[in-house]
């Protein structure tokens, strides 16, 4: 009977540990499918706004144009048709509040009940013209031509350099500048962690003594668990101005101090990882190496860290990931310049200071709500490619040890 009751308790027990990975597993595809469905539908939206049109005289040729080329009219870098395929003719540009140029409120009426036929006429007398007005004043018997506006492509989308998803009449949704400022700041968070996390690892598993390994580990470990709010009130107060002034900058939000506080915030968890591989360095391979006659730093250049490079390697890499997906401390002393850097002293934005930022002015279901997602795949992709790498180095680690 108590053998029943035994293998019963183990076969309830083995079944509650299945269906708990089972639910963990199924919620993180479901996370996934969501995000990845989200943020692909950017490609099936036109970037100007839900209820907006752009329309043209019905003897302009033109019958397509792109986001880019609406906010190069409208910002005048492009003034003639023929610059985009049209006649010869300058442009002439036409927003709403131009209807009082042309009729009086009288004629529009008090409630706006004349503006789809003052709309129509004007755009029909005018045969340069390009006007952006809300769909519900298009009238029925309409004399102009609306404009198919294209779809964002891929193309558009990683490739191009501004970042506007909420300017009018169409949103700019180049995620180049962000992608740039990510791995920028990232890069420079690596090269200011790696060396100082490399060398406090190696003070800690080859030269520090047993009372000093263990008040030093928990400390570093305990860097951690501090909230990055906390190292972006730091940057903000204390790195920030340095920078301004040591550099003599207008601002001192710039790629340099989020490289540093991201370097701080990655320091742990280098030193932990790379110090954990350098003890388990065998000790026969620091007694014989010590035995041919090496000193005790060529023992540590020539056998320690070789061996354990994978330990370190993995470690490093873990670094970078925790650097590209910080939020908070990042949004705070970057500066937040949607912009493609040239300099490590000029301000930037990061894919997750992007979301954490723009997220919350988002409407459901809307252009800039789907851009957002598509940031979070970029970011879920880099953290995968992060991850993946970590697995790889750690398999080659135990393949060579085998």
């Amino acid at each position: 009977m108590k053998s029943f009751y035994k293998k019963f308790s183990e076969r309830f027990i083995e079944g509650l540990l299945m269906l708990s990975s089972s639910i963990t597993t199924l919620t993180v595809i479901l996370i996934v499918v969501f995000l990845f469905k989200e943020g692909l539908g950017v490609f099936e939206q036109k970037p100007v706004e839900n209820g907006y049109i752009i329309a043209v005289n019905k003897a302009n040729p033109l019958n397509e144009i792109s986001s880019a080329q609406i906010k190069n009219i409208y910002d005048q870098k492009i003034t003639h048709w023929n610059e985009i395929g049209g006649k010869p003719d300058s442009v002439f540009l036409f927003r709403m509040e131009d209807i009082s140029n042309f009729y009086s409120e009288d004629q529009i009426g008090s409630n706006f009940e004349n503006l789809p036929a003052c709309l129509s006429r004007v755009i029909d007398s005018i045969p340069n013209i390009i006007a952006f007005f809300p769909e519900k004043y298009l009238a029925k018997d309409f004399k102009g031509k609306q404009l198919e506006v294209e779809k964002i492509t891929f193309s558009q989308f990683f490739t191009g350099k501004e970042w506007f998803p909420t300017a009018q009449p169409a949103a700019q949704l180049g995620v180049l500048p962000l992608i740039l400022g990510t791995l920028w700041v990232s890069l420079g968070a690596i090269l200011l962690a790696l060396p100082l996390g490399l060398a406090a690892a190696v003070y800690m598993s080859e030269i520090a003594d047993d009372r000093i390994r263990r008040v030093m580990k928990p400390l570093i470990e305990l860097l951690a668990g501090i909230p990055s709010v906390v190292y972006g009130f730091f940057g903000l107060v204390i790195i920030v101005p340095l920078i301004q002034k040591t550099f003599d900058l207008p601002v001192g939000e710039t790629g340099l101090a989020g490289s540093i506080i991201l370097g701080i915030m990655a320091l742990p968890t280098i030193i932990t990882i790379s110090e954990d591989a350098m003890r388990n360095t065998p000790r026969a391979m620091k007694e014989a190496s010590l035995a041919l006659g090496a000193s005790k730093w060529q023992t540590i250049y020539k056998v320690v860290v070789p061996y354990s490079i994978s330990g370190i390697s993995a470690g490093a890499i873990l670094g970078i990931g925790r650097a590209i997906g910080e939020t908070m401390a990042v949004l705070m002393v970057t500066g937040n310049a949607a912009v493609i850097p040239h300099t490590i002293l000029a301000p930037v934005r990061t894919i997750p200071a992007t979301i954490a930022a723009e997220l919350g002015e988002t409407s459901n279901g809307g252009l800039h709500y789907k851009a957002l997602f598509a940031l979070g795949c970029i970011l879920f992709l880099i953290t995968l490619f992060i991850n993946l790498s970590v697995e790889y180095i750690s398999n080659r680690k135990k393949h060579n040890q085998h």
